[in-house]
């Protein structure tokens, strides 16, 4: 099982293919007697795919017009989708590498503290407005439903989303929020990942067999006016897909540690996800065109019985990946605090980062400062370009540092060294790409 303070567990003996033995350049790291990992390669697809499948899948229709249509939609996701992978392979080998078991850590160990400083804070805030959006989403979805169910011009106080997101919160949320291992999240990621593949099949149902009032389009209602604009639709890209922050501690917390096991869960995780963002991002474009929501269950009656059983649904595969997030965000505080702790003397019982009081106390805190934020966030759309850019650290940049890094202490032939080396370049080249992109459009945008 994962402990957010160990170090990961590796197979004794093992090398390139996930070993942590023998490596010139970095300190052994003592494997601690109570890390057993217990996760199948099942259970590691399933929390890969829910880390993906999230409020993203909401936006690919309206990215697939900002795109200019399916075709040059579908490009930017194919060649994204080698980056994608490339990532959380390299993830898996930098962890056995360096021997840690968060991201975090991860960096830090092959990149030094500098940049495992400038990770921690770009994870928590990157964390930080997922929550935030994944929140803004599921009440979006509760207001939808509360006006099927209450139809009336005047809803009583409590339909309104400040109190049905403030109680969904506290009692489902909060519950499934507080385990302390993530291979617990298995059990609601199998569920999250059926709801969302009922929201895509939904989509395409409605575009042969929907509502007659449904305007439709069969044909690319726009073409893209440069490739700056298909270039915009990075950012939307890699906020749907982004599943690499919780790369480390899924492969940590997996039986079989191999390199090219890992990689086959990788690939079978973001073929599946791909599979569902392009169902949902072509049918839902062609259903709409340049009339696609940003959120595309907006673009569908609100009255539509299948539509509202879509809209609940969904709201279950996001309440399902909020859990997730919000673990990977804790481990980061968590690690703050033992060092915190440590500067001061040492830990007590009840100070211990790992127990019931403080990852509760934290976790009370990460959901109150993201239920917040989401209650007074005007618009999720304004945000998803933001938090696409950052994720760029996090699926580009950051792999592509790691790689560079564990290429230099490792003992390999010279010619694989340099491919090695050049693939980090070129990952880190790109993700800085996408990430100035996207930075340069939300500030054009404000103005």
């Amino acid at each position: 099982m994962v402990r957010t303070s160990s170090t990961c567990p590796i197979p004794p003996g093992a090398s390139m293919e996930g070993g942590a033995g023998g490596r010139p350049g970095l300190p052994e790291k003592p494997v601690p007697a109570a890390a057993s990992p217990a996760l199948s390669s099942l259970g590691a697809v399933f929390i890969l795919l829910k880390s993906a499948l999230g409020a993203g899948l909401l936006n690919f229709p309206w990215a697939f017009c900002k795109a200019g249509g399916v075709a040059p939609a579908f490009l930017v996701e194919l060649v994204s989708l080698v980056f994608l992978i490339s990532g959380l392979v390299i993830l898996g080998y930098a962890a056995s590498v360096s021997g840690q078991a968060t991201y975090q850590g991860v960096v830090g160990g092959l990149c030094g503290p500098t940049i495992g400083k400038l990770c921690e804070a770009c994870f928590i805030v990157n964390l930080l407005m997922i929550s935030v959006a994944f929140l803004r989403v599921i009440g979006d979805q509760l207001e939808k439903l509360c006006d099927v169910l209450l139809p009336s011009a005047l809803q009583p106080w409590y339909a309104e989303q400040r109190f049905t997101l403030s109680l969904l919160s506290a009692l489902v949320i909060l519950p499934l929020s507080a385990p302390r291992e993530i291979g617990f999240q298995k059990y609601t990621s199998i569920l999250g990942t059926l709801a969302a593949c009922y929201l895509a099949l939904v989509i395409v149902v409605q575009y042969y067999f929907g509502p007659q009032g449904l305007v439709r389009e069969t044909r690319p209602a726009v073409r893209a006016s440069s490739w700056t604009s298909v270039f915009s639709v990075f950012p939307t890209i890699c906020f749907g897909f982004q599943c690499h922050e919780a790369a480390v501690s899924i492969y940590c917390s997996m039986h079989n540690q191999s390199l090219s096991h890992w990689a086959l869960v990788s690939v079978l995780s973001l073929l599946a996800c791909c599979l569902i963002y392009s169902l949902t991002g072509v049918y839902g474009y062609l259903t709409f065109g340049t009339d696609v929501s940003a959120d595309i269950l907006m673009s569908y009656p609100g009255n539509d019985a299948v539509i509202v059983v879509a809209r609940a649904l969904f709201g279950v595969s996001v309440v399902t990946a909020y859990p997730i997030v919000l673990f990977l965000g804790r481990s980061v505080m968590q690690d703050f605090w033992r060092r915190s702790c440590c500067w001061t003397g040492g830990l007590t019982a009840l100070a211990e980062p790992s127990g019931p009081w403080v990852r509760g106390l934290l976790t009370v805190l990460w959901v109150a400062v993201t239920l917040t934020m989401a209650l007074f966030l005007p618009d999720l759309s304004e945000i998803i370009g933001i938090i696409g850019g950052i994720s760029s650290f996090f699926i580009f940049i950051f792999p592509g540092l790691c790689l560079i890094c564990a290429a230099s202490v490792e003992p390999m032939a010279p010619s694989i060294k340099c491919c090695l080396e050049v693939w980090g370049v070129v990952s880190v080249l790109v993700g800085t790409f996408i990430f100035g992109q996207s930075t340069v459009a939300a500030v054009l945008e404000l103005f």
